[in-house]
């Protein structure tokens, strides 16, 4: 089993990966760059950009005790439906045009089982 460190600093820009805080909420995480002291990145859902601790994984502003702890690799239909979802938080500003069409709904009801199933260790 390959440790927490290394597994983090595999992270690069595109990669997709999941973060849980101290106040429950869950992190879907698109990251923009990388450098050797931290990992920022966009939630794909809310366009919230965060600054993660390359080595532990903590979120650099501790507002709410976030960590990364999957970055298991999606399989591939459910990384381009959430990439295409991110595209479309992002630019999208018509709010009928907002709204999640059944891959994007099966997408996020599938990473919540499968991020908590392959946890960093």
């Amino acid at each position: 089993m390959t440790d927490r460190k290394t597994q983090l600093a595999r992270l690069l820009p595109g990669d997709i990966f999941h973060a849980s805080c101290s106040n429950d909420a869950s992190l879907i995480c698109l990251v923009e760059e990388v450098s050797e002291a931290r990992i920022v990145a966009r939630r794909i859902t809310t366009q919230d950009r965060l600054s993660f601790d390359r080595t532990t994984g903590r979120d650099i502003r501790d507002r709410a005790a976030c960590t990364i702890d999957s970055t298991a690799p999606l399989p591939v239909p459910i990384h381009n439906t959430l990439l295409g979802l991110e595209r479309k938080m992002r630019l999208q500003s018509d709010r009928e045009k907002l709204k999640l069409d059944r891959d994007e709904r099966e997408a996020l009801m599938f990473v919540g089982p499968y991020y908590a199933a392959n946890r960093l260790p």
